[in-house]
């Protein structure tokens, strides 16, 4: 089948759909009522009482709650300490002296040389054991990192390497998934959103294998969080 033929099929299915709900095609097609909602999303009523805490206990609450889903977290004290930590994490592992991390400065612009690790930006490839990635939030409630796709955050180095260190900083974990996504939506829901998002609770998992759980089925096998103090006093 044409686009063409395509576009018309679908014109015409739409027009369908228009006219039975005795409207007009436009450019603003949407009732007024829908376009408010999308222009002022509300909030869930009901939010889990254990988020609703102070950002140092939600901090807290996060590692808590990650550590319990089988990941591991340590704190570095700013950005300059995410190589060194990085480095002991896979010596402490006996893991490969070895990372692919995300292209963005945030983290391929870290003082890497000042380890002995041997470090490349990029998508990950089958090669690539342990990658390094910046996130973009985190959820106290779960203990869930938010992670987008994008040039500057492959997709695959979320899901290739068998060891994924995500970078979060403690400013940009909040209490609940509302929150997160409304942050989202500030920075960019004005036509730049990412192409997908990915939540990360845990290392990959599955049970399907005599009800057994196994680590590592769909994804990383570990898991570890390093988060920044960056609201330290």
């Amino acid at each position: 089948m044409s686009n063409s033929a395509k576009v018309s099929s679908r014109d015409a299915i739409l027009g369908r759909i228009r006219q039975s709900l005795g409207r007009e095609a436009g450019q603003y097609d949407a009732p007024k009522d829908v376009l408010d909602r999308l222009s002022v999303p509300k909030s869930n009523a009901v939010v889990p009482a254990r988020a609703q805490i102070s950002h140092d206990q939600q901090v807290a609450l996060f590692e808590q709650m990650a550590i319990g889903v089988n990941a591991t977290v340590v704190h570095a004290a700013g950005a300059e300490d995410i190589p060194r930590e990085v480095a002991r994490f896979l010596v402490e592992h006996n893991l490969p002296a070895r990372v692919k991390t995300s292209p963005d400065a945030s983290i391929s612009g870290l003082p890497w040389s000042e380890t002995a690790l041997e470090v490349t930006a990029g998508a990950a490839g089958p090669e690539d054991a342990v990658s390094v990635t910046s996130s973009f939030g985190g959820v106290a409630e779960t203990g869930s990192l938010m992670l987008r796709s994008g040039a500057q955050t492959p997709y695959t180095l979320n899901m290739l390497p068998d060891t994924h260190i995500a970078v979060v900083k403690a400013s940009e974990i909040v209490g609940t998934y509302e929150e997160i996504w409304a942050r989202l939506r500030t920075e960019d829901g004005q036509g730049n959103m990412p192409r997908t998002f990915l939540w990360v609770t845990g290392p990959s998992r599955t049970g399907d294998i005599e009800q057994t759980i196994q680590l590592g089925a769909h994804g990383p096998r570990r898991l570890h969080i390093v988060i920044v103090d960056d609201q330290a006093s």
